[in-house]
């Protein structure tokens, strides 16, 4: 489990469960996968793929979900995302269809391939829709149970997988319910983090306790989370740092920045993202140049945390 990546991870378990449920559909915009050739062996009336025709395969998947199926729609994430955007908007949010969207390379997952390829604006796109939820995939155990957790939901809900093969740091039984989960408990507050730079995030704060820094950890995995709950848990810090793979616009820390805003609660925030004055990278030699053109690679972010701290 631990040597696999989040996608093979997520489609081993939605392979198991379409086993014994046929409403269970997979919708491919020309992507494989392991489990997928299972799927095209042994549940072949349950997989479509409908070739490089994102928005097609969108429509297809709402009307089969309006039929009673459950359909997840697979491809590379800025082109399940932004290409069907109206499709998603139309279909899914307004109305109201479950269809589950499932989008591999997120963030600078496909690094070398470009600006075309790396999705840094979904986060704060995808949540401005209603009857939509976010999942942002930390690791391996997380995946099945998110895959598990699609089966059954009523509205639209978008998946994010990274690319990348990430270490795990959840236990086979945890609990996914409040949509955030504290990996690291902390003195003076919380770094938060979402999906791949959750991991980012466990290596920061270490970074941090070795210069006399006490910084928690806090996975934000899903959008909307239970807000009462994070505010609650948050609301006496001393400070929050928040980081991600995503423009600082609308993103993850401007959710973070909103929950406390709305619920009354007043103290420092530091976010650590992307920011629009470095627009698109054209930068090439791998994910962590492109961190580096940033500023969210370690050294970087170590020391605007420390600053901030102090």
């Amino acid at each position: 489990m631990d040597n696999i990546a989040l996608r093979d991870a997520f489609w081993n378990r939605i392979f198991e469960i379409a086993q014994t449920n046929t409403d269970i559909i997979v919708v491919s915009a020309d992507m494989g996968a392991p489990a997928l050739d299972q799927f095209r062996r042994y549940c072949p009336d349950q997989f479509v793929n409908v070739g490089i025709a994102e928005q097609n395969g969108l429509v297809l998947s709402a009307g089969m979900a309006m039929e009673g199926k459950h359909c997840f729609l697979y491809g590379i994430a800025p082109f399940v995302t932004f290409r069907c955007l109206e499709q998603i908007r139309v279909s899914c949010s307004l109305m109201d269809i479950p269809v589950t969207i499932v989008g591999v390379g997120v963030g600078f997952g496909y690094d070398e391939s470009g600006p075309t390829h790396h999705l840094i604006e979904d986060i704060a796109i995808m949540r401005s829709m209603p009857n939509m939820t976010i999942h942002n995939v930390t690791d391996n155990v997380m995946a099945a149970a998110v895959a598990q957790e699609s089966c059954g939901m009523k509205s639209a809900n978008y998946v994010r997988l990274d690319r990348q093969v990430l270490p795990a740091v959840y236990e086979k039984d945890a609990d996914f319910s409040t949509g955030f989960a504290v990996l690291r408990e902390g003195e003076q507050g919380y770094i938060i983090g979402e999906g791949a730079m959750t991991h980012q995030a466990l290596a920061l704060a270490e970074a941090l306790a070795e210069r006399g820094i006490s910084m928690g950890v806090i996975d934000m995995y899903r959008i909307t989370c239970e807000e009462a709950a994070f505010v609650a848990l948050v609301k006496d810090c001393d400070r929050l740092i928040t980081i991600e793979e995503h423009f600082l616009a609308g993103g993850m820390g401007s959710y973070v920045l909103e929950l406390l805003n709305d619920s009354g609660v007043m103290l420092p925030v530091k976010r650590l993202g992307l920011s629009h004055e470095k627009g698109y990278s054209y930068t090439y030699g791998g994910r962590h140049k492109i961190h580096e053109y940033y500023g969210i690679d370690m050294p970087t972010i170590l020391a605007k945390a420390e600053d901030f701290m102090k």
